[in-house]
């Protein structure tokens, strides 16, 4: 009995100094630094994105479009469901600038010291062609948008961590000097065009473009006209550049 009593208080004693476990504190992610651009076709009613970054995957979760309705892209400091929420509120007919307005509010900024709603940048374009971008003052530098301004351009490029705002300003030129080719060369000339004017300042890994009209896909009842990604690659933008090429050659067969 006596030992038994002595084993517990040993165990208890050992207890009592063990050191208490670590509370896990979420780590803060890598921001997406990344340039992208939302357009439209106001000729052929498709409307689309396209993005480049030096992260894995880019694609997964920056561009968001659907048919009739509208595209976003959620980028930086982001938030993935600032794209379905964008979605969403468009199909409610609100316009791109209060979308963006709307979602930004709702953002209850659940980790303010290390993901912080104020570094975020966000973009959207309407059905009809309108545009609105946000850039948070706490994305990091150089941070900025830029929309189309040319008579039947609808465009905008924004982007984090660049070399400096020649890269939208560039992105913007290319769209807009392309008029009359199809919307997928134009992104595609946007991105080659962003990234010849420095891109992102830590590289290039994957690329992305999203393109949707109302049954404009192949098949039946698709909305997906084009829906590319290069996950890891050392010259990401080359190989969009292919795959975009290879779908511009089964258009041309159709």
């Amino acid at each position: 009995m006596t030992r038994t009593f002595s084993a517990v208080l040993v165990v208890a004693a050992l207890s009592a100094c063990q050191t208490p476990p670590i509370r896990k504190v979420p780590r803060p992610w890598p921001p997406i630094a990344t340039f992208s651009i939302l357009a439209m076709d106001s000729a052929t009613g498709e409307i689309g994105g396209a993005v480049q970054s030096r992260v894995f995957s880019v694609g997964n979760g920056v561009l968001w479009a659907e048919a009739g309705v509208g595209a976003a892209a959620t980028q930086a400091i982001v938030d993935v469901s600032y794209g379905p929420q964008a979605l969403a509120l468009l199909r409610q007919g609100l316009s791109a600038e209060q979308v963006v307005a709307r979602v930004l509010d709702a953002d209850p900024d659940p980790r303010p010291d290390d993901w912080s709603k104020q570094g975020r940048q966000f973009a959207v374009i309407d059905a009809k062609g309108k545009v609105f971008a946000f850039t948070g003052p706490r994305a990091t530098e150089w941070a900025g948008h830029k929309s189309c301004s040319a008579s039947g351009a609808l465009c905008t490029a924004q982007g984090n961590i660049l070399a400096g705002a020649a890269v939208v300003d560039s992105m913007v030129a290319a769209y807009e000097r392309t008029a009359g080719q199809h919307i997928s060369l134009r992104l595609m000339e946007a991105l080659e065009a962003g990234q010849r004017a420095g891109g992102d300042k830590r590289g290039m890994q994957s690329a992305a473009m999203l393109i949707v009209k109302k049954n404009g896909g192949v098949w039946l009842n698709n909305d997906v006209v084009l829906r590319l990604q290069v996950d890891d690659n050392q010259e990401p933008i080359v190989e969009l550049r292919r795959l975009v090429e290879r779908a511009a050659r089964q258009r041309r067969r159709l």
